[in-house]
């Protein structure tokens, strides 16, 4: 991957200011040191004990433990937590509020969740490990659309990454983006031309979004654009993110054909704001598990659509 700098590191939440390092001190103060606490059990772990901090950690590190584990075990309590760590149930939920303010997850009654709903989409670490198979099928489907010499537009949708990485291997291509992780994959590739769209950064799509990257993204003109989306129901596309919708309109109106990527898991889902009609789009792939009320729906609405499977060829 290309050596991106100052750039923030998508796999650590934010630090904490001054101000609320000082907080948590204060609310930790008649704290036992964690090291002194009993091992617990980790239910999600089979019941090994889980190991508690050597030393109070600081709020970074305690947070960056917290995202990690829901992220690697898709939710957590807050009893959990202040055993583990040894912490205030007080200082666990500002730390809560913290992560689920940048994006690294959603708090639910006793604890936390990385799952979606339609306000909160999902870290990017964790969308990049839901429906592996089915999307890394969609996008050998929808590499055969992409041609070399071609100008490309790829978004910050974990399904369009795969269609990202088999680029290199076809020929020469510019890559227009507003995902880190595609900049990433293709800036040291020879043959692939990386155009990258800047603005503010967010670390929970490992992406840049808002107004300032639309405004770019609508200065180009490209061949094709693949996106994907986190919600379809009644024959449109929704997202939870404002600014996310903003730059996909954006990149959907600076291609000359559009197609949307998006697995079965997708369908039926609910997101709060929508982002375009699936007539909108020249084509529609998605995977074989998708339901038949699913397609008999997309065949009604006169939308152009593909499944895709391993081996996958053009119908």
């Amino acid at each position: 991957m290309a050596d991106t700098g100052g750039t923030p590191d998508a796999s650590a939440p934010a630090p904490a200011t001054d101000a609320e390092a000082a907080t948590d001190a204060d609310a930790e103060r008649p704290a036992k040191p964690a090291e002194s606490a009993a091992p617990v059990k980790n239910a999600k772990s089979g019941g090994s004990p889980a190991t508690a901090p050597e030393g109070k950690l600081g709020p970074k590190d305690r947070r960056k433990r917290i995202a990690d584990r829901v992220l690697a075990e898709g939710q957590v309590s807050i009893e959990d937590l202040v055993q583990e760590l040894g912490v205030s149930q007080m200082t666990v939920h500002r730390d809560l509020d913290s992560l689920e303010h940048q994006g690294w997850l959603r708090k639910v009654r006793g604890g936390a969740t990385a799952a979606p709903n339609a306000l909160f989409e999902s870290n990017a670490r964790w969308r990049g490990n839901e429906q592996v198979a089915a999307k890394e099928a969609i996008c050998a489907a929808a590499l055969a659309i992409a041609e070399p010499g071609q100008a490309v537009i790829i978004d910050d949708s974990s399904t369009a990454l795969p269609l990202a990485r088999s680029l290199a291997s076809r020929g020469a291509y510019t890559v227009i983006t507003n995902s880190l992780q595609v900049i990433n994959e293709l800036a040291e590739e020879p043959d692939i031309r990386v155009i990258a769209l800047g603005g503010e950064y967010h670390a929970a799509f490992n992406a840049f979004l808002g107004m300032s990257t639309a405004d770019i993204a609508r200065s180009f003109r490209a061949d094709v654009a693949f996106l994907s989306t986190s919600a379809v129901d009644n024959g449109h596309c929704y997202h939870q993110a404002q600014e996310n919708v903003l730059v996909k309109r954006a990149l959907m109106a600076a291609a000359r054909h559009k197609v949307l990527l998006v697995d079965h898991s997708k369908f039926g889902r609910q997101a709060l704001y929508e982002l375009a009609p699936l007539a909108d789009f020249d084509l529609v792939i998605s995977d074989e598990q998708l339901p038949q009320e699913e397609r008999d729906a997309l065949q009604a609405l006169g939308v152009r659509y593909e499944l895709a499977t391993e081996g996958t060829h053009r119908s």
